[in-house]
């Protein structure tokens, strides 16, 4: 059974994220933790599969920092996702040096990001991929027109996807198992060049391929890089 912890020393803010969590995906027990020595105590006794955080927990300013590092002392792998008010261009490169899967800036993100960004952590994880291995291109089952007069097919499937989801579409598909950095994406969207964007762009293209294609689990999340196709 999936165990996922929740360290949040804010009651409301808390739960909510407790309730993001069961509706993307039932049958997971969740811990929720407020203070730092309740969740290293937590995080010594039990194995969780995943743990988010805040870095702010009650007058402790960096005390999610010293999470992580416990988290990745005593149980390598262990992903974990940030949630925190702390500004996201300062803090985002601090989390990505600790190994953190991903870093979400409270306010400026909605349910449905979180939630792919959950999802994605427990196909990851779930999926027990090597470390570092990139995935196998798969064939020819997207088909794009390069000029974009044409809707492309996955499988022979027609899929309804805006242009700039059709751009980065392509861009992840030409560089088939590889890692397409956030910068790289920012090359290819118009307005809106920041991570959230791209993420949405993202989760567009997959629920399009996943409207025709249930089992679709080709696009990665590469933790505070970017995403690799792999046409799963």
């Amino acid at each position: 059974m999936t165990r996922i912890a929740v360290i949040e020393d804010d009651l409301p803010t808390s739960n909510q994220l407790a309730g993001w969590i069961r509706s993307a995906k039932s049958g997971i027990v969740i811990d929720q933790w407020f203070t730092r020595d309740e969740a290293e105590a937590a995080l010594a006794r039990e194995h969780y599969d995943a743990v988010v955080l805040d870095i702010e927990l009650g007058r402790e300013r960096h005390a999610g920092v010293a999470l992580i590092n416990a988290i990745n002392k005593l149980r390598q792998g262990t992903p974990v996702l940030v949630v925190s008010a702390m500004p996201a261009a300062i803090y985002r490169s601090i989390m990505k040096a600790l190994d953190a899967w991903d870093y979400l800036q409270k306010t400026t993100f909605e349910e449905a990001d979180f939630i792919e960004t959950f999802l994605d952590i427990l196909r990851t994880t779930q999926a027990q991929a090597p470390v570092g291995a990139a995935p196998a291109p798969v064939g020819d089952a997207l088909v794009l027109d390069p000029l974009w007069q044409r809707t492309p097919t996955w499988r022979g499937e027609r899929i309804n996807l805006p242009l700039t989801a059709q751009r980065i579409l392509a861009t992840l598909h030409q560089r088939s198992g590889e890692v397409v950095s956030y910068d790289e994406l920012f090359e290819v969207v118009k307005s809106g060049r920041n991570r959230d964007n791209v993420r949405k762009h993202v989760s567009t293209i997959r629920e399009a391929l996943r409207e025709v294609d249930p089992g679709f689990e080709g696009i990665e999340n590469v933790p505070m890089r970017g995403f690799r196709w792999t046409g799963r």
